[in-house]
Parts: C-alpha cells; structure tokens; sequence
C-alpha cells in the first residue's frame, strides 16, 4: 500500500496546539514561529475541510473532530519519533523498505528513482543514522532502518485512523479495515462477516491479504494491516501482539472419495501412517497438532512428502492420489457436498484455537471495531 505524504509537521503543529491551549506555547515546543504554526494548523483545516479550533481570548479550544484526531497525531509523531522527518521522507522510506528496490518503490509511488534516492539520503542525514545498505540492485535495511520503517509504518497507521474518524465526523466515508487472512478463516467465518458488515457499513472499504501467518504477522506488526485472522499462537512468542480466540476448530482426515481408509470406521495410527501424507510446514500448529494425534493414536508420525499451506493445491493432491491431509471440513464444504472427497475422524482428538490478532495496545476506530464484533457475532451463530 503507497502511503499519502502527510506534512508531519503540520501534524505535529496542531497536537501541540491541542496539548498547550495557546499558539504562543505551541509554537516554543516545536521550534515554530507563531505565524508559521498558525499557517500549518489554517492549511490542515482545509485539508480536513472542517475548523479544528475555537479561536478566543482565552487560547484555542479544540473542537470534536480536533479531539479526534489528536490522540493519533500525538501517537504518529511518536512513533516517527523526530521532529526533521518530513512526510516526503517518511513516504520514500516506507516505499523503498517495502519495494526492496528504488526501482520497485519508484513505480509503487510513481515518483522519480533519484527522487527516491534524495529523499532517503536526506532522512539518514537528519536521523544520523544509516538506515540502508545496497546489494546489488536491491536494498536490505540496517537494524536502524528496520526500526524506523515499523516505526513510519505504525505512524501512517495511527493518522489513517484519525483522519477516518473525522471523515466519519463529518459524515463522509468511514475508512479502510485491512483483514490478513490465514487459510481457515477464509472458508466461512470472514466472508459471511465481510457480507453482514457492508450491508450495514457500505461506506466503509475491506482489503483482504491472504497469507501465512509468517507471511502476515510482519505487515500486521508494521501498521499495514490491521488485525490478523486464523490459528492463534503461543502466546508467549508475541509479546507484542494479542490474540483473542473466538472459536474452536476440530480438523478431520481428509482424502478423496473412494479412498482405501474408508473402509475403517477409526483408522488407527499404523494404518495411517501408511499413506502419504500432505501438510503444511513444521511450525504451524496443524503440523504440530497432527504429530501429537499420530503419537497418540500409537504411530511415530512419517516423514511429510508434500508440504503445502494451498488449500486449493491440497484439493487437487488428494483428488489425484491416495494421500491424506488434516483439515477442517469448512474448508473442503463445496468439495465434501459434491462427494469428491471424504472425511473422517482423527483416532485422537485434534482441537485449535481460532481467533483474532492484533497490535499490543490496538485502538481501533468506530468501524474496526464494529467489524471485530460481528467477528465474534457470525463464529457464535456457527459461521465459523
């Protein structure tokens, strides 16, 4: 996602005119000439199309979209963490810590290679930091960039919410949820609450990301989406994220129709284990639940063939084969209607917690969090 050059400092100005009370102390706490600050705050209000303060002799009193937005602008201007990052910088770093090339980060902004090159230049002077190092054509970020591009990450995050929130103040178009997506979650769960939620919030725009939760839990960490979808974790891993479960999934064997197991009403694990096998990598938590179901049921598990996370790649294995898989029968509905493929118990007990994850201290907007809970709403009405 290409982030807007938000004028940081403009933002910046109007927290410390909210925090302060007055254009005079304002202006001192951020090295500002009262006239220059006046100009920021008078050039964001047209912006936002609406008045942020009540202008009086006793000092400015901020309105109620004003008292929206600056807890964000305060929450942004931390976590970019320097008053001499320009909004110009911020943008460039971001799209060239995402692109991994000024090639790349040129054609997501569309703005000049050179320009790209300047303006991350320029960042590592005022930061006196280095925040890149090139390899080849592409770029890998120092430990200094990467702190800085979750930074900037979280920053644009926080002032996509506020500035959401005083659209939908105004009546206007409420926001943007980004909803990362694990394999379970997409069969039933989020589609029916992505369909109740725009009957209800039709201004309101869904992006999905599919993907892992390897693959998610970074872009979620970085501001880029907003709350993740799936299998929960060991909590003790991400002491900065937190998880809610919501339900629980119990998986089933599952093979194509027709399948040599069908036969036994409970295959045991010497049976199973005779099979080929397709499953998803070894730190996921089916793989590792499927390990203790097969020591349970009196079998060493067998080497995995085949290690797939595509539940559509894993359809079309089993429909060719007589290998097996452990999934959740939501996932394979159209597949089991259709009688192309069977499932059947597991000969001890597979059970997975499945929930929502987010950023430790996630404050979500009105819409975010009217869409968390019809979340919860569609897995109690057995959606999920």
């Amino acid at each position: 996602m290409t982030e807007p050059a938000y004028n940081i400092r403009h933002f910046a100005a109007f927290a410390a005119t909210v925090r302060h009370g007055s254009v005079t102390r304002a202006a001192r706490a951020v090295n500002l000439t009262q006239p220059a600050l006046t100009q920021a705050i008078a050039r964001l209000e047209a912006e936002l199309g609406c008045a942020l303060f009540e202008r009086g002799a006793s000092g400015m009193t901020p309105t109620e979209p004003a008292r929206l937005l600056a807890p964000r602008a305060e929450a942004a201007i931390a976590h970019v963490g320097s008053p001499r990052v320009t909004g110009t910088q911020l943008r460039a770093f971001l799209a060239l810590a995402r692109a991994g090339s000024y090639a790349g980060a040129a054609e997501a902004t569309g703005l000049s290679a050179a320009s790209l090159h300047r303006a991350v230049a320029d960042l590592a002077v005022a930061l006196g930091q280095r925040l890149v190092d090139k390899r080849g054509r592409s770029i890998l970020l120092t430990p200094q960039g990467e702190r800085r591009a979750r930074g900037f990450g979280l920053a644009m995050a926080e002032l996509r919410a506020g500035l959401a929130e005083v659209a939908a103040w105004q009546g206007k178009a409420a926001g943007r949820i980004v909803v990362g997506a694990m394999p379970l979650s997409r069969a039933r769960w989020l589609p029916e609450t992505i369909l109740r939620f725009h009957g209800l919030h039709p201004g309101v725009a869904i992006a999905v990301v599919e993907g892992s939760h390897a693959e998610l839990a970074g872009p979620l960490r970085d501001g880029e989406i907003d709350l993740m979808l799936g299998a929960l974790r060991d909590g003790a891993l991400l002491e900065d994220l937190a998880q809610e479960p919501v339900f629980e999934d119990r998986p089933q064997l599952v093979m194509r129709s027709g399948h040599p197991l069908l036969q036994s009403e409970k295959p045991m694990g010497a049976q199973l284990a005779g099979f080929p096998w397709i499953l998803p990598a070894r730190d996921t938590p089916l793989r590792r639940y499927w390990e203790a179901m097969m020591r349970s049921a009196g079998a060493e598990p067998p080497d995995v063939g085949i290690e797939c996370g595509s539940v559509l790649t894993v359809r079309q294995l089993l429909l060719g084969s007589d290998a097996l898989t452990l999934l959740s029968p939501a996932q394979l509905a159209v597949e089991l209607e259709a009688g192309v493929l069977a499932t059947l118990p597991t000969p001890a007990p597979v059970l997975r917690r499945i929930g929502i994850t987010t950023r430790e201290g996630w404050r979500p907007t009105a819409p975010q969090a009217a869409f968390v809970a019809l979340l919860r709403e569609v897995a109690g009405a057995g959606f999920a």
